[in-house]
Protein backbone atom coordinates (compact mmCIF):
# COMPACT_ATOMS: atom_id res chain seq x y z
CA UNK A 1 0.00 0.00 0.00
CA UNK A 2 1.46 3.34 -0.98
CA UNK A 3 1.76 6.35 1.31
CA UNK A 4 -1.09 8.20 -0.45
CA UNK A 5 -3.54 5.40 0.36
CA UNK A 6 -2.28 5.28 3.97
CA UNK A 7 -2.83 9.05 4.20
CA UNK A 8 -6.42 8.65 2.95
CA UNK A 9 -7.20 5.89 5.44
CA UNK A 10 -5.71 7.90 8.34
CA UNK A 11 -8.05 10.79 7.54
CA UNK A 12 -11.05 8.53 8.04
CA UNK A 13 -9.74 6.38 10.91
CA UNK A 14 -8.02 8.88 13.22
CA UNK A 15 -10.26 10.87 15.57
CA UNK A 16 -11.10 14.41 14.50
CA UNK A 17 -10.34 16.72 17.42
CA UNK A 18 -9.65 19.96 15.55
CA UNK A 19 -12.06 20.83 12.71
CA UNK A 20 -9.71 23.33 11.01
CA UNK A 21 -6.80 20.89 11.07
CA UNK A 22 -9.04 18.14 9.68
CA UNK A 23 -10.18 20.39 6.81
CA UNK A 24 -6.56 21.23 6.00
CA UNK A 25 -5.63 17.53 6.00
CA UNK A 26 -8.60 16.61 3.78
CA UNK A 27 -7.80 19.48 1.38
CA UNK A 28 -4.30 17.99 0.95
CA UNK A 29 -5.83 14.76 -0.38
CA UNK A 30 -9.20 15.63 -1.91
CA UNK A 31 -10.22 18.08 -4.63
CA UNK A 32 -12.81 20.62 -3.56
CA UNK A 33 -15.37 19.68 -4.57
CA UNK A 34 -14.91 15.95 -5.01
CA UNK A 35 -17.54 13.93 -6.87
CA UNK A 36 -18.83 11.04 -4.73
CA UNK A 37 -21.26 8.69 -6.47
CA UNK A 38 -22.11 11.48 -8.95
CA UNK A 39 -22.72 14.10 -6.21
CA UNK A 40 -20.35 17.03 -5.70
CA UNK A 41 -19.22 17.29 -2.07
CA UNK A 42 -17.13 20.06 -0.57
CA UNK A 43 -14.25 19.14 1.70
CA UNK A 44 -16.18 20.21 4.84
CA UNK A 45 -18.85 17.68 3.82
CA UNK A 46 -16.19 14.95 3.77
CA UNK A 47 -14.97 15.99 7.22
CA UNK A 48 -18.59 15.84 8.45
CA UNK A 49 -18.92 12.33 7.04
CA UNK A 50 -15.69 11.21 8.71
CA UNK A 51 -16.85 12.68 12.02
CA UNK A 52 -20.24 10.95 11.67
CA UNK A 53 -18.47 7.61 11.13
CA UNK A 54 -16.37 8.20 14.23
CA UNK A 55 -19.47 9.06 16.29
CA UNK A 56 -21.33 5.99 15.00
CA UNK A 57 -18.52 3.42 15.35
CA UNK A 58 -16.22 3.38 18.36
CA UNK A 59 -12.73 2.04 17.77
CA UNK A 60 -13.31 1.86 14.03
CA UNK A 61 -10.51 0.31 12.03
CA UNK A 62 -10.05 -0.25 8.32
CA UNK A 63 -8.23 -3.23 6.82
CA UNK A 64 -7.45 -3.40 3.13
CA UNK A 65 -8.60 -6.66 1.58
CA UNK A 66 -7.39 -5.82 -1.93
CA UNK A 67 -5.97 -2.80 -3.68
CA UNK A 68 -5.04 -1.99 -7.24
CA UNK A 69 -3.48 1.10 -8.76
CA UNK A 70 -3.30 2.18 -12.36
CA UNK A 71 -2.81 5.51 -14.12
CA UNK A 72 -4.95 7.94 -12.14
CA UNK A 73 -7.06 5.18 -10.57
CA UNK A 74 -7.02 3.40 -7.23
CA UNK A 75 -9.37 0.54 -6.35
CA UNK A 76 -9.72 -0.44 -2.70
CA UNK A 77 -11.72 -3.26 -1.17
CA UNK A 78 -11.76 -2.71 2.59
CA UNK A 79 -13.25 -4.18 5.74
CA UNK A 80 -14.22 -1.67 8.42
CA UNK A 81 -14.86 -2.82 11.96
CA UNK A 82 -16.14 -1.00 14.99
CA UNK A 83 -18.62 -0.96 17.86
CA UNK A 84 -21.99 0.58 16.93
CA UNK A 85 -22.33 3.31 19.59
CA UNK A 86 -24.13 6.11 17.71
CA UNK A 87 -27.27 6.42 15.61
CA UNK A 88 -26.71 5.07 12.11
CA UNK A 89 -28.44 6.93 9.28
CA UNK A 90 -29.74 4.49 6.64
CA UNK A 91 -32.14 4.68 3.69
CA UNK A 92 -34.62 2.82 5.95
CA UNK A 93 -34.29 5.41 8.71
CA UNK A 94 -31.97 5.72 11.70
CA UNK A 95 -30.79 2.64 13.60
CA UNK A 96 -30.33 3.27 17.32
CA UNK A 97 -26.98 2.29 18.88
CA UNK A 98 -26.76 -1.43 19.66
CA UNK A 99 -23.29 -1.69 21.21
CA UNK A 100 -22.55 -4.54 18.80
CA UNK A 101 -19.30 -5.06 16.95
CA UNK A 102 -19.95 -4.83 13.22
CA UNK A 103 -18.03 -5.45 10.04
CA UNK A 104 -18.72 -3.55 6.83
CA UNK A 105 -17.25 -4.38 3.44
CA UNK A 106 -16.71 -1.43 1.12
CA UNK A 107 -15.28 -1.00 -2.38
CA UNK A 108 -13.96 2.45 -3.31
CA UNK A 109 -12.89 3.39 -6.82
CA UNK A 110 -10.87 6.59 -6.70
CA UNK A 111 -9.92 8.88 -9.56
CA UNK A 112 -6.75 10.85 -8.84
CA UNK A 113 -5.62 13.92 -10.73
CA UNK A 114 -2.97 16.46 -9.76
CA UNK A 115 -2.16 14.52 -6.60
CA UNK A 116 -5.74 14.71 -5.25
CA UNK A 117 -8.78 12.48 -5.32
CA UNK A 118 -11.24 14.10 -7.74
CA UNK A 119 -13.94 11.42 -7.85
CA UNK A 120 -15.05 8.41 -5.84
CA UNK A 121 -17.44 5.61 -6.61
CA UNK A 122 -18.17 3.79 -3.39
CA UNK A 123 -20.23 0.66 -2.78
CA UNK A 124 -20.87 -0.80 0.65
CA UNK A 125 -22.62 -3.95 1.81
CA UNK A 126 -25.34 -2.14 3.75
CA UNK A 127 -27.69 -5.14 3.81
CA UNK A 128 -25.11 -7.20 5.70
CA UNK A 129 -24.58 -4.30 8.13
CA UNK A 130 -28.33 -3.91 8.74
CA UNK A 131 -28.61 -7.67 9.36
CA UNK A 132 -25.76 -7.51 11.91
CA UNK A 133 -27.75 -4.82 13.76
CA UNK A 134 -31.04 -6.76 13.52
CA UNK A 135 -32.48 -3.79 11.61
CA UNK A 136 -33.78 -6.04 8.81
CA UNK A 137 -34.62 -9.71 8.60
CA UNK A 138 -34.51 -11.97 5.59
CA UNK A 139 -37.69 -13.86 4.87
Amino acid sequence: MNSFVRQILRLWDEPIVDWAAAETAFHAVYADPVVVNDVKLAVPDLVSRALALQETYEGRTTDIIESFESDGRIALAVRMRGRHVGALATPLGPVAPTGRMVEIRVVDLLTVSGGRVTAITTLSDELSLLRQLDAVALI
